[in-house]
């Protein structure tokens, strides 16, 4: 038989200190962490987590999306071949001090693999 936990009193609801809710925060902003984990792990509610994020973000206390910026993919590098076919667009990421150029017509896996190494 599972373990049970019986509420009684007036209160019926958990209160979670901001200490806690940072903790958690923290521990959905790991890399490879799944929401659905963290939440089973402390016992709390999938739908909670997000709203507890979305609050951060709103209130700037946590990242958000970071800004996009389109160049027009001539090359700029003298070393760059010129032989190469032109690309449509270049897409510019910028992450504290890191800049990465990531060709629109780089695969998908290779910009998911770039965009988790550059999270901080």
């Amino acid at each position: 038989m599972g373990q049970m936990t019986l509420i009684t009193g007036g209160e019926r609801r958990r209160r979670w200190s901001d200490e806690d809710k940072a903790r958690i925060l923290a521990a959905i902003g790991e890399p490879g962490a799944v929401v659905a984990e963290v939440a089973r792990r402390e016992d709390i509610s999938t739908s909670l987590v997000y709203r507890w994020r979305r609050e951060a973000r709103e209130a700037g206390g946590a990242p958000g999306f970071a800004p996009l910026v389109i160049e027009d993919g001539k090359p700029t590098s003298p070393l760059a071949p010129a032989a190469r076919e032109p690309e449509f667009g270049v897409i510019v990421v910028e992450v504290n001090d890191a800049r990465v150029r990531i060709g629109s017509n780089a695969p998908a896996a290779l910009v998911a693999a770039t965009l988790k190494a550059l999270r901080p």
